[in-house]
């Protein structure tokens, strides 16, 4: 089956994971639209007896409460149920994207700028495949990182993971207020 494997539906035959989430990305827009909110990431795992669809959301000022994750999960699941896109029970979580937040779009990229971030790509540039460091923003095709006093770009199109870096000195000084 590969690192792809099919999801089958009774009207379409046969779908793949990238359409299924295509698929739930068109559904939970409008819903998070409605609810002030924005969706980070869609991820489905599992397989056609149990699929698992994690949708992570956020508020573009602030986080998301639990009271709001609850609520776009109820919202997605009646959706779901709708328009039958699983042929078997399946299980929904709507979370937060966390403190370690994947950064997708040039908009993350801009917003998150001046903080910090790790990013991993498929192909090494400059002899390396991992990057950490202050994320500046985006110059042309790239994303520019600033590392150890240097300016680092990264084309998009070679970036195969990209996130908010977790500082522990960070966490400690928000655990002190």
């Amino acid at each position: 089956m590969g690192s792809n494997p099919l999801f089958f539906n009774e009207e379409d035959g046969v779908m793949n994971r990238k359409d299924v989430v295509q698929q739930v990305e068109e559904l939970v827009g409008p819903i998070a639209q409605g609810m002030g909110l924005e969706v980070v990431d869609i991820q489905l795992t599992g397989d056609i007896h149990r699929p698992l669809l994690r949708v992570l959301m956020d508020r573009l000022e602030g986080g998301i409460t639990v009271d709001e994750c609850a609520r776009a999960n109820e919202a997605l699941s009646r959706q779901l149920d709708l328009y039958d896109l699983f042929p078997t029970s399946y299980t929904v979580e709507v979370s937060s994207p966390g403190l370690d937040r994947p950064l997708r779009t040039d908009a993350d990229f801009r917003r998150f700028a001046g903080q910090r971030a790790e990013i991993k790509t498929f192909v090494p540039i400059d002899g390396q495949r991992r990057f950490r460091g202050t994320l500046l923003g985006i110059i042309g095709d790239a994303v520019v990182v600033q590392i150890d006093g240097r300016q680092v770009h990264v084309p998009k199109g070679e970036i195969a993971q990209a996130r908010l870096a977790v500082e522990m000195e960070d966490l400690r000084q928000d655990f002190k207020r």
